[in-house]
């Protein structure tokens, strides 16, 4: 019998026409071909939200003459972080075909608990009260067991140190409470990820109960009509209002841009050296110096004395541009670089399929929830240091809306397998720009409550017509 080797030797036609598109180059002409024949076939990705992001720049830089200035972009920068970051963990659910309707409440729970502990200078038994107590850590040791069975390890790991925390007592520490709050959204995630994942209970119906339980626990922890404030911890309060120095600015921007660039051609360079098909050079090379000018640029702009008085400098980046970062850097890291981001593109494009590839699809489940939690809780930090306090309200109201919205505007699917962390970032730019703009142009709540609503709606339209153009061609 011929082996496949010697029909390989016998027929080398066979092997280029089967195998060629992994060892081939391709020129730029045909990379952009390729690009358009992607665009046509509905893989539309997030130009969508670029085009739409630069469009709504435009405009309200024509329509204001201080869009532009050097306060307001930082303060575009730091308006939308808080639903940007919830995006960004809402955009691992998304990616599985699921949703999760409780992030807003929840990150308003670790808020909560974050200003009490601060205010109550770490007795959180005296704020809470004997039974509120008890049961709030309760509900923590049952996380703990919960990601035990799951063996969703640091939803463990943050659990017991919420309990360590919270038993203990520690005085009251700016660090120590944002870990907390951050435990306590880990925690949120392992109970909603085993009701899911475990139980088999529909992901709207759990986290819309969830999300009514968690509003209901605000309320209990702060009071109606009560607000606790953190807007005297000089740490707490720069977290979204401070700014990096001048030369810690530039420290980041070389940081960034050179991590990216080294990241990108190194990547690109590997490829080549291997034979691998890659984009060509001198795109990859287009990408990272545009990318890199950016920076530059907008590092620049930021670095000047933006303080209307002359008694006082503000300067610098500001200190959620690094955070946004950090979480764009590692989120993207792990859907795109470890074996546990492809098995979430894999559960999200054919659920089945990965659970017969061996795929331990509940535990990779319910590991997501606890990651839209985690996150959900560090944009609590940042949007209640924005405000300065806590009240009864915190995570309800658009915080959910517009993070699910961020998430699917940038270019992220609502039936999962499709996305980006990136396409997070990109959709709070774009809701940031439009609630900026319009607030810089006088117009009502209500005009940008509608606008809002149509870009999503849009967004969500793209999405639909961009899948049923790919099951057409079966690209």
């Amino acid at each position: 019998m011929t082996n496949v080797s010697e029909s390989a030797a016998a027929e080398p036609g066979t092997a280029i026409t089967d195998f060629g598109i992994d060892t081939t180059t391709r020129s730029t002409r045909e990379a952009l071909r390729d690009y358009a024949a992607r665009l046509r076939a509905g893989d539309i990705g997030s130009l969508p939200a670029i085009l739409g992001l630069i469009a709504l720049v435009v405009l309200f830089s024509l329509m204001s003459d201080v869009f532009f200035s050097l306060n307001n972009i930082a303060n575009l920068l730091a308006q939308g972080a808080g639903q940007t970051i919830i995006a960004i963990g809402i955009v691992f659910v998304l990616l599985i075909g699921e949703i999760d309707l409780s992030a807003g409440t929840a990150s308003g729970v670790a808020g909560a608990v974050l200003a009490m502990h601060y205010v109550d200078n770490g007795n959180l038994l005296t704020g809470m009260g004997s039974t509120v107590f008890f049961v709030f850590n309760a509900m923590l040791v049952l996380a703990a067991i919960l990601a035990g069975l799951l063996r969703i390890w640091p939803g463990v790991v943050f659990s017991v140190l919420g309990i360590v925390l919270t038993v203990i007592g520690f005085q009251a520490n700016p660090w120590i409470e944002m870990l907390l709050a951050v435990c306590v959204g880990a925690a949120i995630g392992c109970i909603t990820g085993f009701l899911i994942a475990k139980i088999g209970m529909p992901s709207f119906v759990v986290t819309l109960a969830l999300f009514l339980a968690w509003q209901g626990v605000i309320l209990q922890l702060i009071g109606e009509g009560g607000v606790l404030g953190i807007s005297s911890s000089h740490v707490l309060n720069a977290v979204a209002n401070g700014n990096l120095s001048t030369a810690g600015s530039w420290v980041l921007c070389v940081v960034a841009a050179g991590g990216y660039a080294a990241v990108t051609l190194g990547g690109h360079l590997r490829r080549r050296r291997r034979g691998l098909v890659t984009s060509p050079t001198p795109l990859v090379v287009a990408k990272v110096v545009a990318l890199s000018g950016f920076a530059i640029v907008v590092t620049t702009l930021l670095t000047v004395n933006r303080s209307p008085s002359k008694l006082i400098v503000i300067s610098g980046v500001p200190y959620v541009v690094p955070i946004v970062l950090v979480l764009l850097a590692a989120g993207s890291y792990v859907l795109t670089r470890t074996t546990y981001g492809r098995h979430i593109y894999a559960v999200g494009g054919n659920l089945e399929a990965a659970r017969r590839a061996g795929i331990n699809v509940t535990q990779l489940r319910a590991s997501v929830f606890v990651i839209c939690s985690a996150c959900a809780a560090v944009g609590a930090i940042v949007y209640s240091s924005k405000v300065g306090s806590v009240d009864p309200q915190a995570g309800g109201l658009n915080t959910l809306l517009f993070a699910v919205g961020a998430a699917v505007i940038g270019g992220t699917s609502l039936f999962g397998g499709r996305g980006r962390v990136a396409d997070a970032v990109i959709g709070g730019a774009v809701l940031a720009v439009v609630s900026n703009g319009l607030g810089l142009l006088r117009q009502p709540a209500a005009v940008v409550s509608i606008v809002t609503g149509l870009v999503l709606l849009l967004a969500a339209t793209v999405d639909a017509l961009s899948r049923r153009r790919v099951a057409i061609t079966g690209r």
